[in-house]
């Protein structure tokens, strides 16, 4: 589903809107810069103000030091915002995380007593190539064939709608348990972790004088994290009696993003329809 979903945004580009945007790559270097310089130390005060027990810390550490989701280009396509930014974003955090995770951790995990992780590395490569090949492909089709491209979007949407569902539906199936489990501040911690992103990075974006598009664009990249790369951290890194404790804020983190992304899009594209209007 996210191979067709990735084929669907791809056909909506075309290298242009990707030229446009390394010409002009203050978007880019922003969104960047919100991706590692807000989650994690967001992620940090959390664990700090919840008083969180050591191994869920830091599962909310790692969780705020992953590079962005792919959801999150789907989700910036539904709130009207730039996909060809985002995508450029996922990529650059993705390649970037194996470098600034370990700093980052180093940083950040030392309170906790753990500052080394073994970096998932066959996890990077397999987002960017289930991201990159798709998109990839739909930008072709929309080279050859404008309607080709028509039909893509709207399959690659479809797809989009039956990807959170999916998400949602085989949390609560395969994970209620979880929400049993759970306490107010785990939930709390992996709500917030989120809300807090999108805030900060639309507030980035916003008084560094990018363009609402853009904001958008910034807040979503920003929230959305890579949640399966956690988990893969969390189960090479963490002691078997401690990994079922440690992937419970991970593993409540990806439903709730999921959900509060989807309001979150709404918002914003009910705002650029009155920017549309307005304009």
């Amino acid at each position: 589903m996210i191979f067709v979903l990735m084929f669907g945004m791809g056909a909506t580009l075309t290298w242009a809107d990707f030229a446009r945007g390394l010409k002009r790559p203050k978007a880019l270097i922003i969104g960047f810069l919100s991706q590692f310089g807000i989650m994690p130390a967001v992620a940090f005060t959390l664990a700090k103000i919840f008083q969180l027990p050591d191994a869920i810390a830091l599962s909310l550490i790692l969780v705020g030091c992953t590079p962005g989701g792919t959801t999150s280009n789907l989700f910036s396509y539904y709130a009207k915002g730039d996909v060809a930014l985002s995508i450029s974003m996922t990529t650059a955090s993705t390649l970037g995380a194996v470098v600034m995770m370990p700093l980052l951790l180093l940083v950040y995990g030392s309170a906790y007593g753990q500052t080394k992780f073994p970096l998932p590395y066959g996890n990077i490569v397999s987002s960017l190539i289930v991201m990159l090949i798709p998109v990839v492909i739909g930008m072709y089709v929309r080279k050859k064939s404008h309607r080709a491209a028509q039909i893509g979007e709207k399959i690659g949407g479809w797809a989009g709608s039956l990807v959170i569902l999916f998400l949602l539906g085989e949390f609560f199936v395969r994970n209620n348990q979880v929400l049993k489990d759970a306490s107010f501040a785990i939930f709390a911690s992996a709500i917030l972790l989120g809300v807090v992103g999108f805030l900060f990075g639309y507030l980035t974006g916003f008084f560094t004088g990018l363009t609402p598009k853009e904001c958008r664009t910034v807040s979503l990249e920003t929230g959305i994290q890579n949640t399966p790369m956690t988990m893969a951290l969390i189960i090479a890194s963490f002691p078997a009696a401690q990994q079922r404790e440690a992937l419970l804020l991970p593993l409540l983190y990806a439903v709730f993003i999921v959900i509060d992304s989807v309001l979150v899009s709404l918002l914003f594209r009910l705002i650029a329809r009155r920017e549309t209007a307005a304009g």
